[in-house]
């Protein structure tokens, strides 16, 4: 079982470069699932929650409402530390300023923000990304910083520049502004020696996002040679969307779970996992019988 950490040894082992490795979640129940399996930590992704909570695609669709909803969910079903997607920051500096303060007050132990144009688009699928001007950007870093009430906290500012010169211009730059770490796009560094040059030049650890040839290519050591975040991001979604997929369709199709593919939880695991037995305890000891009250 992976050891428990606060939030101020979640953040001293991140800014010290003590890889804090990361299970991506989209609910409540699936951060559950990442805690049980021993991560240390979580992180809300935005390409998730769009998915999950309004069945579409990651191009900042849902509001900073619609996600702090889910934020808040996830920060109280789970005891581990919450990193949570912050997209754009839903605005200018002075919006990014409340995100900021709602994130930590809903749960967040680290906030994610990109240097995308609003609305974003998913690089992970978008053929062209449009960035703002890194002037701007970084005052939108600054006061993220300048607004956060806990220094624990941690700012993660994310460049969807294209070019590793460019995102080391940016990430020297953020990383002046006070971001504590820095993400880049998988699809911009293609080796981890590059990877290694954005950690040197901008001074801090990098947050990744385990996708594509950085799953594919990479191992454990690799990334942990640059990384004070190392993110599995879409597991849980795919995952999921995978096993019931392929149960509904036997479902459908049959009309009986005599012989679903996927193997699904028992009732009496699920009942256990989810938090029955806590709540029946907390029913007996306060909703007693009015024969056996003191408070007569």
């Amino acid at each position: 079982m992976t050891q428990t950490l606060n939030k101020q040894e979640f953040a001293d082992a991140a800014r010290s470069g003590k890889t804090v490795w990361v299970a991506g979640c989209h609910d409540a129940l699936s951060a559950k699932l990442a805690e049980e399996a021993g991560f240390p930590a979580v992180m809300t992704s935005g390409f998730g929650v769009s998915a999950s909570l309004l069945g579409m695609p990651d191009v900042e669709l849902y509001t900073m409402s619609e996600n702090l909803s889910v934020i808040r969910n996830v920060a109280n079903a789970i005891k581990v530390p919450l990193v949570a997607d912050g997209d754009t920051g839903y605005g200018n500096a002075i919006n990014v300023m409340r995100t900021v303060r709602e994130f930590e007050s809903a749960g967040a132990a680290a906030i994610i923000f990109e240097d995308q144009q609003a609305p974003k688009r998913c690089p992970a699928v978008a053929t062209s990304i449009d960035i703002l001007p890194l002037e701007e950007n970084a005052g939108k870093i600054a006061a993220a910083v300048e607004a956060r009430t806990d220094p624990n906290t941690l700012i993660v500012a994310r460049t969807d520049a294209l070019t590793v010169e460019e995102a080391i211009r940016r990430a020297r730059a953020y990383v002046a502004a006070g971001a504590d770490l820095i993400q880049p796009i998988s699809r911009c560094f293609k080796t981890i020696d590059e990877l290694r040059q954005l950690r040197e030049a901008c001074g801090k650890p990098l947050s990744l996002q385990i996708l594509g040839w950085l799953e594919t290519d990479l191992d454990k050591a690799e990334i942990e040679s640059v990384a004070g975040l190392a993110c599995y991001p879409l597991v849980s979604l795919m995952s999921a969307t995978e096993a019931m997929r392929r149960n509904f369709a036997q479902l459908a199709a049959d009309k009986s779970t005599r012989d679903l593919p996927q193997p699904v939880t028992s009732m009496a695991d699920f009942k256990t996992f989810i938090g029955f037995s806590d709540i029946e305890e907390l029913q007996n000891r306060h909703l007693m019988k009015r024969v056996d009250s003191p408070y007569k």
